[in-house]
C-alpha cells in the first residue's frame, strides 16, 4: 500500500487564512471575547457546502475576523506547518492576504511579525521550511495593491514574491500591471490565480501582462489547446488544487477533473491544498484523492512531487536534496 503521507512534498498553493480550522476559530473568538454567528462547530461546518467561489469567499473573509494579533497569526501558521509536516510537506510557499487584515484595522507589522514567527517556530519544531508570498485582492484596485506592496517594503517584510487572488471574473490582469512591474524591480517572484473560474484568456493575460512565473489553478487552460501547448513548451507550472476545484463547483466531480489531460499534454502540474480547512483535505489528501480517482502509480505520484520541487522558488541545492528524497521514497515504495 502506497504511503502517500511520507512522500516528500512541496506545497506552493496554500492560503494561510484558509488553514483556519473551526476549532481555532472558536478558540480565538473566545480569546478576544467575540460573538460568532455560529451556534456550534457543527453549525459552522454545515456552512462549508459552497455553491461557487464567491460563496466560499464570503465565509472565508468573515472568519478571518478572529485574527487580531501577532500571536494569532503565529498560532495559525504553526498549526498549519505541524499538520503539513505530518503529511510529508518539506517546504511550503505560503500565501497571505494583507488587505484582508489592513481593512479590519490590524497593523501590517502584526500580520507579518506573527507569520514570520510561526514560520520560524514551525521549522524549528518540524524541519519544514516556509516562505511568504503576499497576495493582492483581485476585486480591489491596482492602486491599493501597489500601496500595500510599498508598505510591505517599508516594514521590510521578508516576502519572496507577490500573488493575485480573490474574485477572478470581471477583474482583469490589466488592473495590476503597475504592481507587478514594481515587484519585478524589487526582485520578487510573481504568481497569480487565473483560470479557476475565468476562461483560458485569464491565464494568457497573467502571463503576458503580469509576467508571472507560475499560474495558480489554471485548470481552464484546457479549453485552449494553443495555450496548453505554450504552458508545456515554456514549462510554466500550474498549481492545481483538486479538492478545492470540486468543492467550489469548478468541476462537477473529481472524475471530471482535467488533471489527466494536463499531465498527458506535458504541462508541469503540481498538487496542492489551497484552503484545506474548508475543502476537505491537506496536501496528502489531495494526492490521495487523485491517486485513487485516476489510478496513479507511485512513479506518477513521485513525478507530481518532483514537479512541485521544480516549480518552487527554492535554491538549486535545496531542490536537488528534495528530488533525492523523492527518489529514495520511490525506491522504498517499489520494493
Amino acid at each position: 500500500m502506497t504511503d502517500i503521507a511520507t512522500l516528500p512534498k512541496v506545497e506552493i498553493h496554500l492560503h494561510i487564512e484558509g488553514t483556519l480550522e473551526p476549532e481555532l476559530i472558536f478558540d480565538l473568538a473566545a480569546r478576544h471575547d467575540m460573538n460568532l454567528p455560529y451556534a456550534s462547530l457543527a453549525d459552522l461546518r454545515a456552512r462549508y457546502a459552497f455553491e461557487d467561489l464567491q460563496s466560499f469567499l464570503e465565509l472565508y473573509y468573515a472568519n478571518v475576523a478572529v485574527l487580531r494579533t501577532a500571536d494569532d497569526f503565529t498560532e495559525l501558521t504553526l498549526a498549519y506547518l505541524r499538520r503539513a509536516a505530518a503529511g510529508g510537506v518539506r517546504h511550503a510557499e505560503i500565501f497571505f492576504d494583507p488587505q484582508a487584515h489592513l481593512s479590519r484595522g490590524v497593523a501590517l507589522t502584526d500580520v507579518v511579525d506573527g507569520l514570520v514567527e510561526g514560520c520560524r517556530r514551525g521549522e524549528a519544531e518540524t524541519g519544514t521550511t516556509s516562505a511568504l508570498i503576499a497576495c493582492f485582492l483581485r476585486d480591489r484596485s491596482g492602486e491599493e495593491a501597489l500601496g500595500v506592496l510599498e508598505q510591505l517594503v517599508a516594514v521590510k517584510a521578508p516576502i519572496i514574491g507577490i500573488g493575485l487572488d480573490s474574485t477572478e471574473v470581471g477583474n482583469p490582469a490589466s488592473k495590476f500591471t503597475a504592481v507587478y512591474a514594481r515587484a519585478k524591480e524589487l526582485g520578487l517572484h510573481r504568481v497569480a490565480h487565473a483560470g479557476e473560474e475565468g476562461g483560458p484568456e485569464y491565464v494568457s493575460d497573467v502571463l503576458d501582462q503580469l509576467g508571472v512565473e507560475r499560474v495558480d489553478h489554471g485548470v481552464r487552460s484546457v479549453q485552449d489547446p494553443i495555450l496548453v501547448r505554450r504552458l508545456a513548451i515554456e514549462r510554466i507550472p500550474l498549481t492545481i488544487c483538486p479538492l478545492s476545484n470540486v468543492r467550489l463547483k469548478g468541476v462537477a466531480s473529481l472524475a471530471e477533473h482535467v488533471l489527466p489531460q494536463l499531465i498527458a499534454a506535458g504541462v508541469v502540474t503540481t498538487i496542492n491544498s489551497d484552503d484545506p480547512a474548508y475543502f476537505g483535505g491537506y496536501a496528502e489528501d489531495n494526492y490521495a484523492a487523485v491517486a485513487g480517482q485516476f489510478a496513479l502509480s507511485v512513479s506518477d505520484l513521485a513525478q507530481l512531487a518532483h514537479n512541485s520541487v521544480e516549480a518552487s522558488f527554492l535554491s538549486p541545492d535545496r531542490k536537488a536534496t528534495l528530488d533525492h528524497e523523492i527518489e529514495t521514497w520511490l525506491r522504498l515504495q517499489s520494493t
